[in-house]
C-alpha cells in the first residue's frame, strides 16, 4: 500500500478557486517534462503505470473542457492540489456528483479523479461511481 498516495491525499490541499489558477496549474505541471503521473478514475482500475506526456496532455485538455462545461460557474472550486508550484496529487471532483466537496460533511464524496506521482490506491468505497462518467472515461480512451 502506498502509505505516500494516502499521505498526500489526505494532507491538506490547497483549492483551485478560479479558472486561471486551473490554468496555471496545468501549465506548472506541463513544465515539467521528467515528472510522470498516474490518472486515477476513481471507482474504475488502479493504474499500474504512469502517463505518458501525450496521454496526460490529453486526459488535462479533456478534463478541463468537461469541468468548465459541466460545472457552470464563474468559478473554479472542485480540484485540489497539494502544491501550485510543485504539484504532486491533484484531486479533481466531478461536476455531476459534488456532494459537500468542501469536507464539512461525514460522508464527503470521492473526487472523480485523481492525479498523482505517487501509485494510487484504491480508494473506492460507499460512493459507485456514476454510469456517465465510466462511459466518458471509456471514450476518452477507445
Amino acid at each position: 500500500m502506498s502509505t505516500d498516495f494516502l499521505e498526500r491525499y489526505n494532507g491538506v490541499l490547497k483549492g483551485v478557486l478560479k479558472w486561471d489558477n486551473l490554468d496555471a496549474l496545468w501549465n506548472t505541471i506541463r513544465q515539467d517534462a521528467d515528472d510522470a503521473w498516474y490518472i486515477y478514475p476513481v471507482g474504475h482500475e488502479l493504474p499500474e503505470n504512469t502517463v505518458d506526456r501525450k496521454e496526460l496532455e490529453r486526459f488535462m485538455s479533456e478534463i478541463d473542457q468537461l469541468l468548465r462545461k459541466e460545472h457552470e460557474e464563474d468559478y473554479c472550486g472542485i480540484v485540489y492540489t497539494d502544491d501550485f508550484d510543485n504539484p504532486s496529487l491533484v484531486k479533481i471532483y466531478d461536476p455531476g456528483n459534488l456532494g459537500v466537496v468542501c469536507g464539512s460533511s461525514d460522508n464527503p464524496p470521492l473526487p472523480g479523479w485523481v492525479m498523482s506521482r505517487s501509485k494510487p490506491v484504491d480508494l473506492m468505497a460507499t460512493f459507485p461511481v456514476p454510469g456517465n462518467r465510466k462511459r466518458w472515461w471509456a471514450g476518452l480512451w477507445h
